[in-house]
Order: structure tokens, then sequence, then C-alpha cells
């Protein structure tokens, strides 16, 4: 039996599990009249592949004529690769918050400068954000991506972050060609998870195919 509600899945970044997304969950639900529900998954061991394979298998579990995900950081790309390789899912939106959807420099200079960087990191940020390719959207579900430009955060700490970033992310880097839309706001990349603006603009986002502005 489906549920008269829409589902929101929220997908959580390296090195976090689903606990962190608790202030992110009950706000959405909130904006977005939905429930929500989080997908863990271990965020330095295992492939990107096997993260995407998961989160279709949870999302497929789901009993919801409408099914909308939001993925902080790692997570925006395991949802974007998720519905790189399925269309066998219910109607719905997708969100990214400071998703580096270009790469990373933090992460890169992590991988090479830090002793065991690489190992940190794991293997899904080593595929999708060390040596990547550019990366575009032709899907069939529509995409929105939040930046932050409160640079703050541990990024600094590593690498030379040049524009506008969250302390770890650069707005450049979260650009994506074939997305839907794109919004940068005031918070850090951390903060996105407990900032109010962010939850609202992703429900706006996720109800009109638009952010708010």
């Amino acid at each position: 039996m489906t549920s008269g509600l829409p589902t929101i899945i929220l997908v959580h970044g390296l090195w976090m599990s689903g606990f962190q997304l608790g202030v992110l969950r009950r706000r959405l639900a909130t904006h977005a009249d939905a429930q929500v529900v989080t997908f863990d998954y271990p965020t330095v061991s295992g492939a990107m592949a096997a993260h995407a394979r998961s989160l279709i298998e949870f999302a497929q579990r789901q009993r919801s004529e409408a099914l909308h995900l939001v993925g902080h950081s790692l997570g925006g790309l395991v949802v974007l690769r998720a519905l790189e390789v399925t269309n066998d899912l219910p109607p719905g939106r997708a969100v990214l918050l400071g998703t580096p959807l270009q790469g990373s420099r933090s992460a890169r200079v992590v991988a090479n400068r830090v002793p065991f960087g690489k190992i940190l990191l794991g293997g899904a940020v080593n595929e999708e954000c060390i040596d990547c390719p550019p990366r575009t959207w032709s899907g069939r579900r529509d995409v929105g991506v939040i930046a932050g430009s409160m640079r703050l955060g541990l990024g600094r700490l590593f690498a030379k972050l040049e524009g506008d970033h969250d302390g770890t992310i650069l707005v450049d880097e979260t650009r994506l060609p074939g997305a839907k839309d794109h919004i940068v706001l005031r918070t850090t990349h951390t903060g996105m998870l407990l900032s109010d603006e962010v939850a609202r603009q992703s429900a706006c986002f996720l109800a009109h195919g638009q952010f708010d502005r």
C-alpha cells in the first residue's frame, strides 16, 4: 500500500551517518509536508557502484507515489549515480547539497599530500572527486543544486580555496550542466545540515522544480 504523502530520502556525506541528518530531516518533513527517511551507507569502504545500487534497492522498498532524493556532499554523488543507472523509481526530483560535482580540490590535496589520504577518503571519493571527467546531467529527473558561500570549514586546512566556497567545496565545483536550477546560500558545508533556509529551499525545489528567489 502506498502512502499519500511524498517520501524524501536523505543521503549523508563523507565520514557521517544518518544520525547527523536529524535536524534536516525534521525541517524537511515540515517544509515539504512529507515523510522523510535516511539512507545510511559506509562512506569510506566500498565502491560508488555498490553505494548507488544499495540506494536504489532502499528506494524501491519505499511505498510512495512520489519519491524525492536529497544528498549532502558525497551523498549527492551517490544520488546522481543511482539516478544515472535506473529509471525504475516513482516520479520525483533531487536536490544536491554542497556536492563536488566537478571534483574537489580539497579531496585532491588530501589524497596526494596527506599520509594515507586516499585511505582516509575511501574508494568512492577517490573515484568521483580526484581525477573525474567533467560531469553533466541529462536524466529524466529534475535536479537542483545548493552551494554554500560561508568560507569556514576543514577544507581550508588542507587546500588553498580560491573564489567562493563553503569552507570545503568551491561553488564552481557544484556546477552541473543540465541541472534545472542552482542557488548559492550563505552557509558552510556542514552548516547546510542545520540550516532552515537550506531545508526550505530544498522543499521548494522538490515541489516546484525551482528555488525561491
